[in-house]
């Protein structure tokens, strides 16, 4: 698959993973109380651990997908985000982010599409001084429905006032690629946060990159965008 560039008109970001780096010191301590003979990959364990803690919402539809109930699942998932506390922790932000917010800001209306509740998204984005790069900011609580659902990504899409079918939704994990989709929407998947290339191409994903910062390299340096009325 590959996207189609001249029809992104705008661009939905996914925080956990995608902006907001994981904890890889975190995950580095698991990896050193993991038996080495019983896992072959010690640190993707660890960083999948990480994603059961942090994110267990992205995590149980993951599981899902592979023994074929995640249309079950997704209700499971909504609920999480919903209700789930959300850990009071340090921030760590995804090398380059910044450099690439900054130079897109301006080029393409941009939004934030997080199942996180807004105050720990503000959290994350004020501690980074982030928003004056979003025209949008989605939480967990916005839309009817969290993602999977599209619900997010549609209400980002109303108020950058651009289609769906022109948003390119960013994530990292099968939970954001499966609300683009949903949403009508191409998606790109980066390998920066908790997904695994095999899933998110499975899941339909446009396009998979190394990290976020290498969005940038996907669009022509002078392009303006303008919202339409």
């Amino acid at each position: 698959m590959a996207l189609d560039i001249p029809r992104i008109k705008a661009l939905c970001f996914d925080v956990d993973g995608t902006l907001s780096d994981t904890d890889d010191l975190y995950a580095q301590k698991i990896v050193d109380l993991l038996p080495r003979f019983l896992f072959r990959n010690p640190m993707q364990t660890a960083r999948r651990l990480v994603m059961w803690v942090e994110a267990p919402g992205n995590a149980l539809l993951g599981f899902a997908d592979r023994i074929g109930i995640d249309d079950e699942m997704t209700a499971v998932i909504d609920w999480l985000n919903r209700h789930r506390p959300h850990p009071m922790k340090k921030f760590l932000l995804v090398p380059g982010v910044d450099e690439m917010l900054a130079q897109l800001q301006g080029r393409y209306p941009m939004a934030v599409v997080s199942a996180r509740d807004e105050k720990s998204t503000l959290r994350f984005l004020n501690q980074f001084d982030l928003c004056k790069y979003f025209d949008v900011i989605v939480t967990g609580l916005s839309a009817p429905h969290t993602k999977p659902y599209p619900d997010p990504i549609l209400l980002a899409a109303q108020k950058m006032r651009v289609q769906p079918a022109e948003c390119l939704m960013i994530g990292d994990t099968t939970v954001d690629i499966r609300a683009g989709k949903a949403a009508g929407a191409q998606a790109l998947g980066v390998l920066c946060g908790f997904g695994e290339e095999p899933e998110l191409r499975q899941l339909g994903a446009d396009l998979i990159l190394k990290t976020t910062s290498e969005v940038t390299e996907l669009f022509d340096s002078d392009k303006p965008y303008a919202i339409r009325g």
